[in-house]
C-alpha cells in the first residue's frame, strides 16, 4: 500500500476547513450549539471518508 503524500493530506484538511467555515458563515452564524454539532458531524464524515477510501488498493 502506498503512503499518501503530505500534500494530499493537507489538501484534504483544507477542504474540510473550507466546508466547516462555509457552513458556519452561511447557515449557523448565531447558533452556537447547532454550529458545534454540525462541525462535529462534518469532521466525523470527513474522517469516515478518509478511512474508507485511504485503505483501498
Amino acid at each position: 500500500m502506498e503512503e499518501e503524500t503530505p500534500v494530499y493530506i493537507g489538501l484534504y484538511v483544507l477542504a474540510m476547513v473550507i466546508v466547516i467555515v462555509a457552513a458556519d458563515v452561511l447557515f449557523l452564524r448565531h447558533q452556537f450549539l447547532k454550529r458545534l454539532l454540525v462541525n462535529v458531524g462534518i469532521v466525523a464524515l470527513f474522517a469516515a471518508a478518509y478511512f474508507l477510501f485511504s485503505h483501498t488498493q
